[in-house]
């Protein structure tokens, strides 16, 4: 059955956070095995073995319940944990976990069992023989002592050592310090990390960089970094905060969005380390509304397990390294039941934030952020990680939404059912399309973003986006040696039952409005408008939605396209507001040739001064 307790939760007090982490966890325990080490939930697979997906269902749960230990909560399978540390580290025993070799699964799952062992060694160290003490010291070692990604996962090892030095297991301090070191060669100023030595900044910026920054700032007594992460934690906050909308909603953009409520750790994770980037209230706020937010999500299997997905179950958003324990890393919300009933983040009444009067230019991350009736927005440029399935969805459309999230296509040789929402894609021969992937140029001036990028190896197109109003307005100039077919979409909206929406095309205008929201598409140019029902599930909120489409040809040589694109809460008698002015070419170019700067995160040598 669904996980109702935990839909049901209020999500108002200290206490209905604590309840949650029960609410999470309790519909795993049938699925641990009999020695403690393996949970396995799925026959489904990523690309690692079992043995490391059913480590992973072991460990991630930790994120909650060593907080809660820590903050004096009571948690009753403690034994179940440590006989399953016991068999998963030692080779003799048929659960175990395996070697660890470099760039290893297991070496990411080693991050939680570092912080029990330092925030609740009494549950899960102390009680156990010096045998087993010297096997799991043993097996953490050797995952630290490995080669991580050039990452975020270099903190992996961080907080392996926070654990192991607390129980008294030497490390070798100077690998740790060199990982600190590339960590910093990461960050590009403003609160804001890149991921690595690519063009992405999304989640893992908070419920991985600054989460894992903000634990070793308040743990390690390292206190030249400690004052440093916290600084940059402050500022982060400031800029993050945009990615909220009013009901709690956090902007879904990126890889590993199946990790869902994780990203509320960051706010939880600013109390921990004592950082008041905001007034309490307000974190609180951010922190509480989001976790609101997705207790309203059917996101469960029916045994009440957490089901790989966003909104609703759904793989085809899923990256081939999600197995089915990895949802679990959503616990890392719940660091701050660590602290104190009386902390000032528990006591503190919560604040909701003013609404955003003006867009909020982000640069460090290629970002224009509108906050809108309903929905927050960001418009794009620059980001992308080639590695992954989805990553051209994930990264590079021109907008993305709290309310409407992003399609996924399903289907890259059906170019008649392509969703293209946010985005404008290309085919040649009717049937395979191709849309923006990596940039070649990004760049930004005030709230206009431009980039640059090729579809296709004979065509280039230069793209301009900006907000106005409750619109954006998006500008295309596109050089082409053959015809080519184009459809350009705006939001993905709920596809009601029953044809329960009114469509509106003529006059340039694609416009399709619910009982509860309405989208709208208006070209500048000769495009048929069109409202088109995508595949099903390829949306991560909306299981069925529908889009608004402008569709038609560019033939050989220079042609130049644009619309203005909206989408609000409203209802099926919405009247929208006037579309705004058409875009000039030449004003927008000769804009980013005086003011144009590359987009930090597009930039690859670009650090923090």
């Amino acid at each position: 059955m669904p996980n109702t307790s935990f839909s049901e939760n209020p999500f108002c007090s200290r206490s209905d956070v604590l309840a949650a982490v029960h609410q999470l966890f309790e519909p795993l325990l049938p699925h641990f095995s009999s020695s403690g080490a393996r949970v396995r939930l799925s026959s489904m697979s990523a690309h690692f073995d079992q043995a490391a997906a059913e480590l992973e269902g072991f460990a991630r749960p930790l994120w909650g319940i060593v907080p809660l230990t820590a903050g004096r909560g009571t948690f009753e399978h403690w034994e179940l944990y440590r006989e399953g540390l016991k068999t998963g580290t030692d080779p003799d025993h048929p659960d175990y976990w395996g070697g660890i070799s470099d760039i290893d699964q297991r070496q990411v799952e080693l991050a939680a069992i570092g912080l029990a062992l330092r925030l609740a060694r009494s549950e899960i160290w102390d009680p156990l023989d010096e045998i087993s003490k010297e096997k799991v010291a043993a097996y953490l070692k050797s995952g630290r002592d490995h080669e991580f990604v050039n990452s975020n996962w270099k903190f992996f090892r961080i907080m392996v050592d926070l654990g192991l030095e607390h129980c008294g297991v030497p490390v070798d301090a100077s690998m740790r310090e060199a990982y600190l070191d590339d960590i910093d060669g990461f960050y590009m100023g403003e609160g804001w990390y890149r991921d690595g030595p690519i063009r992405s900044a999304d989640h893992y910026i908070p419920f991985a960089f600054h989460y894992y920054g903000l634990i070793y700032a308040e743990l390690s007594g390292d206190q030249k970094r400690a004052e440093r992460y916290r600084q940059r934690a402050a500022a982060f906050a400031r800029s993050i905060r945009h990615w909220y909308a009013e009901d709690g909603a956090a902007l879904p953009f990126g890889r590993s969005l199946t990790y869902r409520f994780a990203h509320a750790g960051f706010w939880g994770a600013l109390a921990f380390a004592g950082v008041e980037a905001l007034p309490w209230g307000e974190i609180k706020g951010y922190y509480l509304r989001n976790l609101r937010w997705w207790a309203r999500q059917p996101m469960f299997e029916r045994d009440g397990v957490l089901s790989v997905g966003f909104s609703y179950p759904n793989l085809l958003m899923s990256e081939g390294y999600n197995s089915a324990g990895s949802p679990y890393w959503a616990m890392k919300a719940f660091l701050p039941l660590a602290l104190p009933e009386d902390h000032p983040f528990w006591t503190a009444e919560e604040i909701a934030p003013e609404a955003s009067k003006a867009p909020v230019a982000l640069p460090e991350a290629g970002m224009v952020m509108q906050d809108l009736p309903g929905h927050t927005v960001a418009l794009t440029s620059g980001q992308y990680y080639a590695r992954w399935r989805g990553t051209p969805e994930k990264y590079a459309k021109f907008a993305y939404s709290t309310r409407y999230g992003f399609s996924n296509e399903a289907n890259e040789r059906h170019f008649p059912s392509a969703a293209a929402d946010n985005m404008i894609s290309f085919s040649a021969d009717g049937l395979h399309f191709r849309i923006r992937e990596t940039c070649e140029e990004a760049q930004y001036a005030g709230n206009v973003l431009y980039s640059r990028w090729s579809p296709m190896d004979d065509v280039m197109v230069e793209s301009w986006v900006y907000p106005d109003g409750p619109w954006h307005v998006r500008l295309h100039e596109i050089r082409t040696s053959r015809p080519l077919e184009v459809a350009e979409g705006g939001f993905a909206i709920a596809k009601p039952d029953f044809k329960a929406w009114q469509e509106t095309c003529g006059d340039g205008l694609a416009q399709v409005a619910t009982r509860s929201d309405v989208s709208a598409i208006k070209a500048y140019d000769e495009r048929t408008p069109v409202v088109l029902s995508p595949l099903s599930n390829t949306n991560i909120i909306n299981a069925r939605t529908l889009v608004p489409q402008l569709r038609g040809t560019v033939q050989p040589g220079k042609t130049v396209l644009s619309c203005a694109v909206l989408a609000r809460t409203g209802g099926l008698d919405t009247t929208l507001p006037p579309a705004p002015d058409r875009p000039g070419t030449d004003v927008l170019r000769e804009l980013i040739r005086r003011e144009g700067k590359v987009v930090p995160v597009f930039d690859l040598n670009h650090r923090a001064v």
